[in-house]
């Protein structure tokens, strides 16, 4: 009975987590590009917004760490499953978590937004992800997917890097935060940055249309990038005996082998 009601808190604190990432991100996004208090000025915009995503997780990663690890974010919890740190069946809990905080965070800043009489679904919408027309920059699809691939890469390397053995728990969540700032500066004039499954799949489903159609390349591309950073993780830090990633590995074992007794 303990060990499920660990696991559910591990779950509530994901899918809090999201959402709260979600509200804030995404509402700063939709502020600035929807409601265009960026004062027409794009660099202000996606100074804003970076920041924004990135102080949210930064916060977070302190809050909720200690529970879950704050992945909030399912292209981190493949790489963490990949690097053999959580079990497939926590992963599982953890994806479903954060896909239901992701659209219960966008269903709340929706009814927030639209008792604005400024709003709307179609012309301000929710902070969606695209390439294309919608892009900032006009990026094809193939590109759009690259880079996509390559910011969630770095990303999820830094997560598992400064949550690893020789990672520094004190500033991880700084690290961290500050990383998802710094995707955010380059990816935001090009896709709208994802990195993020959960965070493109909530708005994406409210507002439809075209956000809805692309949403697939920012579910596929994240969790892309989030299966390279674990490789590279494990090419740059190899588990050795009686490593953090080890211990972590053989825990995660031990209790999926209780669980299926």
């Amino acid at each position: 009975m303990g060990g499920l009601n660990t696991m559910m808190r591990r779950f509530a604190a994901e899918l809090l987590g999201t959402g709260l990432l979600v509200f804030f991100g995404v509402g700063v996004a939709t502020l600035d590009f929807g409601f265009k208090f960026d004062g027409a000025s794009i660099a202000a915009g996606v100074v804003a917004t970076a920041l924004a995503f990135g102080l949210v997780l930064l916060a977070l990663a302190y809050v909720l760490g200690p529970i879950s690890g704050c992945h909030v974010n399912p292209a981190v919890t493949l790489g963490a499953w990949l690097s053999r740190r959580i079990s497939l069946a926590e992963a599982a809990g953890y994806w479903i978590a954060q896909f239901a905080g992701g659209i219960l965070g966008a269903l709340l800043l929706w009814a927030m937004f639209s008792t604005s009489p400024d709003y709307s679904r179609s012309a301000t919408g929710l902070g969606t992800n695209g390439w294309g027309a919608v892009s900032d920059i006009h990026i094809g699809a193939g590109g759009a997917f690259l880079a996509e691939v390559v910011l969630t890469a770095l990303f999820v390397f830094v997560v598992l890097g400064v949550t690893g053995k020789l990672g520094n728990t004190a500033t991880a969540g700084m690290v961290i935060g500050l990383s998802l700032s710094v995707v955010h500066l380059i990816g935001i004039p090009i896709t709208g940055t994802s990195v993020n499954p959960a965070r493109s799949l909530g708005p994406a489903l409210i507002v439809g249309g075209t956000a809805l159609s692309q949403v697939w390349l920012f579910i596929v591309a994240p969790l892309a990038g989030g299966a390279i950073a674990a490789a590279a993780h494990w090419l740059i830090f190899p588990p050795t005996p009686g490593s953090v990633d080890t211990e972590q590995a053989e825990l995660a074992e031990e209790a999926a082998d209780r669980r299926s007794a």
